[in-house]
C-alpha cells in the first residue's frame, strides 16, 4: 500500500517548492510586451533584486539556468587564453571551471574535496605565486549544492585585498541567494551569478548576474562579447527587450514580481534567520539517528553547513532505498547523491540530500524528517531513536 496520494513534496534542493502566490502570478494570458504593465513591472525587478543581493550595483538578467549564468559572467569578463583560479568544493566549483575552459580560458583548480570549505590560506599561496597577476577571476562557491558546504566569501576577499592582487572575485550564489546570509557589497564580490529555481522560488529558466563597476571596467577591456551574452545592454536597456536581447520570459517575470514580494514582505533578515533555524533542526534529527548507525551529516562543523541544502551519507545501497521509499510510499521526493560517488559506491547510492530552501516552513520540514525517519524503519536501517523529537525541540525554541 502507498500512503503517496495527495500534494507531493518536492525536498530536492532546486527545483524548490512554488508558493500559491508564483503560481497564480504565472496563470494568466500572455501580456503585451512592448508597453503596459510589463515594461514598467521589469524595471521595478532590478532594484527588488538588488535588495536580495545586497548590492548597489548592476544586474542583467538571462534566459538560461545556472550554467547559463556562469558563461555570461565569464564571457564579460575573461577571454579566451587568459587564466582563471578556481578553488572548488564539490561538483559545481568544478563545473564552473569546465565551463570556462570549454570557452577557451585557462583554469586553475585547487580542489578542497566534498567535505571541507576553501583554505584561505592554500588560495593565499596560489596568488601569492602569481606574480605577474595572470589570474582575472577567481570563482568560488558559496555554497555547493552536490556537498552542502558553505565558504567565507568574505575572507576569500581579505586574501585578495592583503596581497593586492587584481584578480575580480566572482562568486556562485545560485543555491544560497536568499537562504543564506549573503552580503554582496559588504563582502566585496565583484560579480555573483544566481538563478530563479531555488530560494527566488521561480521555475528553472532565469539566470542573474550582479556586477559591481571594477567587473564593468574589466568588460570594457573585452576584445568581443557575443551579442547574447553581453551584459551592457540588459544592465542599461532603453527598451523591453534589451533586458534579455529579444522577446521577455514573460511568465517567469511575473513569478519573479510575486516571489520577491513575498521575501521583502517577510524581510531578507528574517528570510535568512528562518533558513538557519530549520537548518538546525534537520542537522538536531541527522545527529540523533546517526548514533549507533551508518547516517552521517557530510558536512562535519556546522559553521560551514548550508542552510538551504543538506547532504547526508547512510551507506550503500541505503541512500537509493531511502530515497525510493520515501517517493513512493510517502510523496516526498528527496534529492539524489550527486557527484557524491566514492570509490566503494562509484554510483552514488549511499548519498542522498535535502533540500531546504526558498517556501519552507516548520510543519513541511517536520513532516519531511518524519517521512524519513519512517523509511529508516521501514528499511530496517539502524539508527537513534528520536531524530523528529529532536528537530522538534529545536523549532520549539523560535
Amino acid at each position: 500500500m502507498s500512503l503517496a496520494n495527495g500534494r507531493p513534496y518536492l525536498a530536492i534542493p532546486g527545483p524548490s517548492v512554488m508558493p500559491d502566490a508564483v503560481l497564480r502570478a504565472m496563470h494568466v494570458a500572455s501580456p503585451n510586451i512592448y508597453e503596459g504593465d510589463l515594461p514598467v513591472m521589469v524595471a521595478g525587478l532590478i532594484g527588488d533584486l538588488r535588495r536580495v543581493a545586497r548590492t548597489e550595483g548592476h544586474v542583467a538578467i538571462y534566459i538560461a539556468n545556472g550554467h547559463g549564468a556562469w558563461e555570461a559572467a565569464l564571457s564579460n569578463t575573461v577571454a579566451p587564453g587568459e587564466s582563471i583560479l578556481v578553488p572548488s568544493t564539490g561538483r559545481f566549483g568544478m563545473g564552473w571551471a569546465d565551463t570556462a575552459t570549454g570557452m577557451g580560458i585557462d583554469a586553475t583548480i585547487i580542489d578542497f574535496g566534498r567535505k571541507d570549505p576553501i583554505d584561505l590560506d592554500r588560495v593565499a599561496e596560489a596568488l601569492k605565486a602569481d606574480t605577474g597577476h595572470k589570474y582575472r577571476a577567481v570563482l568560488a562557491q558559496h555554497v555547493d549544492t552536490s556537498s552542502s558546504v558553505r565558504n567565507d566569501i568574505a575572507g576569500l576577499r581579505r586574501v585578495l585585498d592583503d596581497l593586492g592582487h587584481p584578480a575580480l572575485l566572482m562568486v556562485d550564489c545560485i543555491a544560497s541567494l536568499a537562504c543564506d546570509v549573503f552580503e554582496m557589497d559588504a563582502w566585496g564580490a565583484d560579480v555573483m551569478v544566481g538563478a530563479s529555481q531555488k530560494g527566488l522560488m521561480v521555475p528553472p529558466g532565469l539566470g542573474f548576474v550582479f556586477f559591481n563597476d571594477r567587473a564593468a571596467a574589466q568588460r570594457a577591456q573585452m576584445p568581443r562579447v557575443t551579442r547574447y551574452w553581453d551584459w551592457n545592454p540588459r544592465s542599461q536597456p532603453e527598451m523591453l527587450y534589451q533586458y534579455f536581447s529579444g522577446t521577455a520570459p514573460t511568465h517567469h517575470l511575473m513569478g519573479l514580481r510575486a516571489s520577491l514580494d513575498m521575501i521583502h514582505a517577510e524581510g531578507i533578515e528574517n528570510v535568512w534567520a528562518r533558513h538557519a533555524h530549520l537548518s538546525r533542526a534537520i542537522w538536531a534529527a541527522c545527529d540523533v539517528w546517526g548514533q549507533g548507525g551508518p547516517l552521517s551529516l557530510n558536512v562535519p562543523d556546522p559553521a560551514n553547513r548550508s542552510h538551504a541544502v543538506t547532504a547526508l551519507r547512510v551507506g550503500a545501497p541505503n541512500g537509493t532505498k531511502l530515497r525510493e521509499w520515501t517517493a513512493s510510499k510517502a510523496g516526498v521526493v528527496l534529492g539524489i547523491g550527486l557527484g557524491m560517488s566514492e570509490e566503494h559506491d562509484p554510483d552514488g547510492t549511499g548519498f542522498f540530500r535535502f533540500g531546504h530552501m526558498g517556501h519552507i516552513n516548520a510543519h513541511m520540514i517536520l513532516g519531511l524528517l518524519g517521512v524519513v525517519e519512517a523509511g529508516l524503519i521501514a528499511l530496517g536501517v539502524p539508527h537513534g531513536k528520536g531524530g523528529v523529537s529532536a528537530a522538534a525541540e529545536v523549532i520549539s525554541q523560535a
